[in-house]
């Protein structure tokens, strides 16, 4: 039985996730504060209901993880301003400066992951790139077949 890209991929990928997160570059962010952080920061600020949903926690759990990232000053409430009483969560200079480490600690340990690799491996991986960003932009659901 052949076996699909998709199921080469898949232990591949969770494989590198497991090194890349074993590094730990978050100064102690969790991965679910990372992730709030990295949308508001794709998507510009956003209610706590919103990030809550999309992030598939609970509201009470959002606010506190929210009321977390901003005494660490990393997000910071402000009044909506297409709704008086609502608020919305958007991300602080702080909190830019946390992912753009993290993402530095991320890259770094995949850099010294490839350097491990031949010439002909490491250009492998990078003639690959544009292919996997393509296939990153899909949005989910969007399969084929």
């Amino acid at each position: 039985m052949d076996v699909t890209p998709g199921a080469q991929l898949m232990p591949v990928l969770g494989q590198l996730i497991r090194i890349i997160r074993q590094t730990d570059p978050s100064d102690g962010v969790s991965l679910v504060a990372l992730a709030v952080l990295r949308r508001l920061e794709s998507e510009g600020p956003g209610r706590i209901s919103e990030l809550a949903r999309v992030e598939r926690a609970s509201q009470p759990g959002m606010t506190q993880l929210v009321g977390r990232l901003e005494r660490a000053d990393l997000v910071r409430r402000i009044p909506d301003p297409h709704d008086g009483r609502g608020v919305l969560v958007e991300l602080t200079d702080g909190g830019r400066e946390q992912l753009a480490r993290t993402a530095a600690g991320y890259a770094a340990t995949l850099d010294a992951l490839l350097s491990r690799l031949d010439a002909d491996d490491r250009a492998a991986v990078a003639a690959a790139i544009p292919a996997l960003r393509r296939l990153a932009a899909v949005p989910a659901g969007a399969g084929g077949g």
